[in-house]
């Protein structure tokens, strides 16, 4: 990956109770300060020097947080990260070589540095985003066919 690598939480490595009690937390709250934009995390003694954080970090964190609960992993990817073509595969659910042929394909962009293609993770979603919208259209497709055949 580029400089700016993915964060990556495995399963098991927070307490899942731990991780549980702040969500409750953060969720408590969200709930209770619906308009704030930004929130003040402050230490259970009092309010000086509070770490000032954007609402949307606080809602990624208990996403993390309610991921880690469960005894998931959770990783965390920059939108411009760069990836190789296994974390790509991994990230699609699909084989290297399924990958690659993608690539080749010309269905999804890459770079070459030397001879490692790298993938951006923008061109990932954005792959996933269209193959996801095709597959909604052909189901859909499919449905109406059935209603037609009355089947």
């Amino acid at each position: 990956m580029s400089t700016h690598a993915a964060k990556r939480i495995e399963p098991g490595e927070v307490d899942a109770e731990v991780a549980a009690r702040a969500l409750r937390r953060v969720r408590d709250y969200l709930l209770r300060h619906p308009e704030s934009t930004d929130i003040a995390v402050t230490a259970e003694i009092g309010s000086a020097g509070a770490l000032v954080l954007p609402r949307a970090v606080v809602d990624l964190v208990g996403f993390v947080l309610a991921q880690a609960a469960e005894g998931r992993g959770v990783s965390i990817v920059p939108s411009h990260a760069e990836l190789t073509t296994q974390q790509a595969a991994d990230i699609l659910n699909v084989s290297r070589p399924h990958l690659i042929g993608l690539l080749e394909n010309g269905e999804i962009p890459f770079r070459l540095v030397g001879s490692h293609r790298r993938v951006r993770f923008e061109d990932l979603t954005e792959y996933r985003r269209r193959s996801e919208a095709i597959g909604r259209a052909a189901a859909d497709e499919l449905s109406d066919l059935g209603q037609e055949l009355d089947i």
